[in-house]
């Protein structure tokens, strides 16, 4: 442990005595240093041990010595040693009342220990205490290494947790709890969601404290017990993002009773490089499956499932036995030349971090400057990727930025093996209107069902609409008649003369006298079925803004 002013009293070379402050003395030491300034404050930084002659000092004026040793508390000195026979055969009575008051601990220095005796034996007792701290840090770092090679993440987090005496916790990308040591910590851990994911926020590495002095406070779960087993006072939480790219891939959670010491600091950079080399090694082996992934995913598009069906093997081959979505995803602009998919970055962490924990199989493969996603349809994946997407929506639509992960999204309705290439087709429509209407996510069902009028809200069908119908407007704007409304009318009654005469209150001739005036207006018979349906969806197109 690192000296402290009682193990310097101990110490039988010394040969110290305590004057004042005794009950103070397992406050730890962090240097010793030698100062005749009547004012040594500005080169304190705390934790220091001063050691005096007071051959500049009035050390029998009380209220100097007042003023004096007040200074120093302040300014975090543990300890003055004050050196005999010297300036003085012995410490001053206004010193020793004068520290007694301030509870600051008074040692008397004999003259034949020298100050530098002093300064060694802090030294040496440091070194010791940061000796003990690399060689523990050592052995946990293979305590860990050899838990993580055992029993995987798993076991890492069950030995850093007994390392530190506190608990600890590992967050997927999705800021989802996917381990956690002791067992009991699996439901502190998932208080610290909101944390986590404001963490995921910054590019790595980045750490956060939460709870403790200078830290945020986590929120308490209504009505929640804390455990039989759980230390007390574990209220300080340190989270690490984990990964070698830009984006966190994981987070770390260490909770703890009080801030780490040397020690646990080096267990928990062990299990950071530990868990940060597992994810990359992981990340090498996802090339290779992306590469195959690409490879099914191309027999499925040029027809050939049962081909497809035997590469995929044990890996995809569940996800081609049952109905599938595909999902077609673009950055909604091109931001980034050396990386033109690191918008997509979130929504692939979050489809792969929800197939992971349900067991699905999930094929993402990027193409040409897009994703192009294979899951189970009603399972986890699909669903975490639609609320993500709605995440985003509502980021949008509020008035947040999300520059970094904007994004178009088309989903197709479900199929199978062998309409695969339908199915991605779908989801390039869907994608299209996404991007015409402003929307991160469209679902081909939502194009399928219901009817064709909403797509009549596309700024290039307003403006064709607005186009078309501008000679009848005109006309109606001088007063000399109402084509518009009589042409509604006219194309609403299927060009029954006396219902849409009725309609408008006026008589039949009237209105075959204004139908053919929108014919001299437009250019164009009414007799002809594609001049009717342009002027009715042009009439709608304009009929709903």
């Amino acid at each position: 442990m690192a000296p402290t002013l009682a193990s310097l009293v101990h110490h039988s070379a010394l040969k110290l005595t305590v004057r004042a402050g005794g009950d103070r003395l397992d406050v730890p030491v962090r240097w010793a240093h030698v100062s005749e300034l009547a004012d040594p404050v500005p080169y304190m930084e705390g934790g220091e041990l001063l050691l005096i002659t007071a051959l500049k000092l009035d050390a029998e004026d009380p209220q100097a010595m007042r003023r004096y040793v007040r200074r120093l508390a302040g300014a975090g000195v543990v300890g003055l040693g004050f050196a005999v026979g010297v300036a003085y055969d012995e410490i001053p009575k206004a010193l020793v009342e004068a520290a007694e008051k301030e509870g600051l601990p008074l040692l008397e220095v004999p003259r034949r220990t020298p100050f530098l005796a002093i300064s060694k034996a802090v030294s040496a007792a440091i070194a010791a205490d940061q000796y003990r701290a690399v060689t523990a840090g050592f052995a946990a770092q293979r305590e860990l290494t050899k838990q993580a090679l055992a029993a995987g993440p798993e076991g890492l987090l069950s030995a850093l947790a007994s390392q530190v005496d506190g608990w600890a916790a590992l967050y997927d990308a999705s800021g989802s709890v996917v381990a956690a040591a002791p067992e009991w910590a699996g439901r502190r851990a998932a208080r610290l969601t909101a944390e986590v994911e404001r963490l995921r926020e910054r590019p790595t590495p980045a750490s956060a404290v939460v709870g403790g002095p200078g830290g945020s406070a986590p929120a308490q779960g209504a009505g929640e017990a804390k455990p039989a087993d759980a230390p007390e006072n574990a209220d300080r939480v340190e989270l690490h993002s984990l990964g070698a790219g830009r984006r966190p891939r994981a987070t770390l959670a260490v909770g703890t009773a009080a801030a780490l010491g040397t020690a646990e600091r080096y267990a928990v950079h062990s299990a950071i490089a530990l868990l940060t080399l597992t994810m990359e090694r992981s990340r090498s082996l996802q090339a290779a499956e992306q590469r195959l992934g690409a490879a099914v995913l191309r027999m499925l598009l040029a027809g050939e499932p049962d081909h497809a069906r035997a590469v995929a093997g044990d890996l995809y081959g569940e996800l081609l036995d049952a109905p599938f979505r595909v999902l077609v995803a673009e950055p909604a602009s091109a931001k980034s030349a050396g990386d033109p998919l690191a918008g997509l970055a979130g929504l692939v962490d979050v489809a792969e971090s929800a197939a992971a924990r349900s067991g699905e199989a999930v094929l993402v493969v990027p193409e040409s400057g897009r994703l192009v996603a294979l899951a189970a349809d009603g399972g986890a994946a699909v669903a975490a990727c639609t609320r993500y997407a709605a995440a985003r929506e509502g980021k949008r639509t509020g008035g947040g930025d999300g520059d970094e992960d904007a994004m178009v999204v088309g989903l197709s309705a479900p199929a199978g093996p062998i309409a695969a290439a339908a199915a991605y087709k779908q989801a390039e429509q869907a994608l299209s209107v996404a991007r015409r209407r402003g929307r991160v996510l469209v679902e081909h069902e939502q194009l399928a069902a219901g009817s064709v009028l909403p797509l009549l809200a596309d700024d290039a069908v307003k403006a064709f609409a607005d186009g078309l119908l501008r000679a009848l407007r005109e006309h109606d704007a001088t007063g000399r008649g109402d084509l518009v409304a009589s042409l509604r009318a006219w194309l609403s009654r299927h060009g029954q003369w006396d219902a849409a005469a009725a309609d408008l209150g006026v008589h039949r001739h009237t209105l075959r006298y204004r139908m053919r005036r929108v014919e001299e207006i437009l250019g164009r018979s009414l007799d002809d079925p594609d001049a009717r349906m342009e002027l009715w969806l042009a009439l709608k197109a304009t009929s709903t803004e």
